[in-house]
């Protein structure tokens, strides 16, 4: 997710740029950028990599001396993390620059339009679109008011705008659609950004824009615009967070917020790969006709992702999927060919041991499909293919909203090479996709129901020792919840198949042992009631998780958790919600230090 500050007063724009990047680090960058109006012209100034970066540049340049600009933080969703797709980016005439958070679904026709219309292109982004469709419209009258009008109703996706011209000295302009844009108001000086952390070292009074309206700022006042024109009146609000806790969102740790955003990052993830009722991804050159087999390869929690993947493409594809920890497959002597597909999974896409497993699998000819977080990454570049996640930067350690949102990766690609191999039927392919459209409003339901976890953490979190059960697509959970509860509650925490309780964990129960039994796969709650039955005859206490209206559970549990009704293909995204707030209220009780945890890293680069 990338970071916008811009700035209009009376003293210089760029320390102010440069201190409010900095304060959206936390976000998560590959590169930045600022652009200051200057004698008459825009001057601006990129860099990849770190922030400190585009500082030693600016210390060189003697040109942004300016008193308004723009910034930006980049994280990489179309193009490489170079200093030429960073933002700000300029009109092919110099009198526009624009920062970008969001994606623009539509930009490939838009860019191929603006080329026969002569714009020349320089970067690889979705943006650069947007400030040559602002240069077109402008050019008709000058009216700058109706060219982002006209601009923005050619947009399809999401964004939040920053714009400076060189028309309009002295002036920023803002616009948001779907992505979180913020006015700040200050005395004599005014300033936009993509979240409140940039701002609060400034100024604590706030205006929040809303879907479709877009603000004029100069150094004197603010005035904002619905989609059409109109003056809107707009209520200042005082921001009542601290510097840190702005960062957080005013959630207490990273995670909580991470696990909160997971219904936008879903819907980020699984929107643009729709289009007019059929799964697409941008640039996928894959001859599944060729593919007889399917080996799934990761680590921690992109493994636990790739376990309930083997259920969803085995059920829709027909073909045989193997799901391999990449620390084990790389040692061994596996059975890949040119008739495999390697589908290698990482949030970072810098996992040693999964890019191990790539070169050992690529050499006995496999191809190579990543399911990845981060643009340019190793593994992105060593694959064949790469779908990512746009999941957006994670802080904490555990990961939450990366493992949902890989989730819905698979879950899409099960659904489009299902019917590239002509393995599903039209009534059925429709009902699936419309299944995990729901999938953010779904998981936005999970979070509303989760109002006793906190009460049962705090009945809970002085068990020592936790066993999650589950069948099916429940049992691949299971393996994520509990990866969850050990990794920041240090609680000790294992996960079974339910059926093998019989061959050897139960002697492991008594009452001393919490039992979460995971129950929402419904064609197997006869047998699931039965383990249930198993683990409370010999003492332990049951907390279950079941879909809503499940009443044969509660008869039998000592506490429930409910999750929305949902697909039983796809219902994991769901089921794990209540399973990461459980693991965060446990360790929050038992005073850990949540977001990073002890001995772990969020990008494992080592062997």
């Amino acid at each position: 997710m990338c970071g916008i500050i811009g700035f209009t007063g009376e003293r210089s724009a760029v320390p102010i740029l440069l201190d409010g990047l900095k304060r959206l680090e936390y976000r998560g960058y590959d590169s930045a950028g600022v652009a200051v109006f200057n004698d008459g012209k825009i001057c601006m100034s990129k860099a990849a990599g770190q922030l400190s970066n585009l500082r030693e540049k600016i210390r060189d340049s003697a040109n942004l001396t300016g008193n308004s600009g723009i910034g930006h933080t980049r994280w990489a969703t179309h193009g490489a993390p170079t200093e030429t797709n960073a933002h700000p980016h300029i009109s092919n005439n110099g009198k526009f620059s624009i920062v970008h958070n969001g994606i623009i679904e539509n930009y490939e026709s838009l860019r191929e339009e603006l080329k026969e219309k002569g714009f020349d292109f320089y970067s690889q982004t979705d943006t650069e679109v947007i400030v040559h469709l602002l240069e077109y419209y402008y050019g008709f009258n000058g009216d700058f008011k109706a060219a982002i009008m006209k601009t923005a109703s050619r947009l399809a996706g999401s964004y939040a705008l920053g714009i400076i011209c060189t028309d309009a000295p002295g002036k920023i302009f803002a616009i948001r659609e779907s992505s979180p844009l913020i006015i700040g108001v200050g005395a004599g000086e005014n300033y936009f950004a993509s979240d409140v952390t940039a701002l609060v070292e400034n100024t604590r009074n706030v205006i929040y824009l809303e879907d479709g309206e877009f603000a004029e700022l100069t150094p004197c006042g603010v005035t904002v615009y619905d989609c059409i024109g109109r003056k809107v009146d707009k209520t200042v609000t005082r921001v009542a967070w601290d510097v840190e806790a702005a960062e957080k969102g005013g959630y207490e740790h990273f995670m909580l917020k991470e696990i909160m955003e997971q219904p936008r990052a879903l819907k980020s993830t699984i929107e643009p790969r729709v289009k007019q009722g059929r799964v697409e991804f941008e640039g996928l050159e894959l001859d599944l006709s060729r593919v007889r087999k399917i080996i799934i390869t990761a680590c921690g929690s992109a493994y636990y992702a790739g376990c309930v993947g083997r259920y969803v493409i085995e059920e829709l594809c027909r073909l045989p999927v193997e799901v391999e920890l990449a620390s084990e497959l790389r040692y061994r002597n596996p059975i890949a060919d040119e008739h495999t597909l390697l589908i290698a999974i990482s949030q970072s896409g810098e996992t040693a041991d999964t890019i191990g497993a790539i070169k050992e699998c690529r050499s006995r000819g496999a191809s190579v499909l990543a399911i990845v977080n981060v643009v340019g990454s190793t593994i992105a570049k060593l694959a064949d293919n790469v779908i990512y996640t746009w999941a957006g930067p994670e802080i904490a350690v555990a990961t939450t909203k990366g493992y949902t949102t890989q989730l819905a990766v698979l879950d899409l690609f099960a659904l489009y090479a299902a019917d590239e191999l002509g393995r599903i039927g039209a009534e059925r392919y429709r009902q699936l996709l419309g299944q995990i459209m729901k999938l953010p409003m779904l998981v936005q339901r999970a979070l509303d129901f989760s109002s006793n976890i906190p009460a049962l953490a705090g009945r809970y979190h002085k068990n020592r020792t936790v066993f999650f059960i589950g069948r099916n697509i429940d049992c691949a959970v299971g393996l994520e919840g509990s990866l969850k509860l050990k990794e920041i509650s240090y609680l000790h925490s294992e996960a079974y198949p339910a059926g093998e309780l019989k061959h050897g964990t139960i002697a492991l129960i008594d009452p001393d042992r919490l039992v979460v039994a995971l129950a929402c796969h419904e064609a197997l709650l006869d047998k699931m009631t039965g383990n249930i039955q198993e683990v409370k005859a010999r003492g332990a206490t049951v907390l279950a998780v079941a879909q809503e209206g499940t009443k044969k559970i509660v008869a039998e549990a000592d506490d429930v958790i409910f999750v929305p009704r949902a697909e039983p293909l796809f219902i994991a995204a769901v089921e794990i919600v209540p399973l990461q707030l459980f693991a965060y209220y446990i360790a929050r009780n038992n005073g850990c230090d949540i977001d990073k945890p002890k001995n772990l890293a969020k990008s494992v680069t080592v062997e």
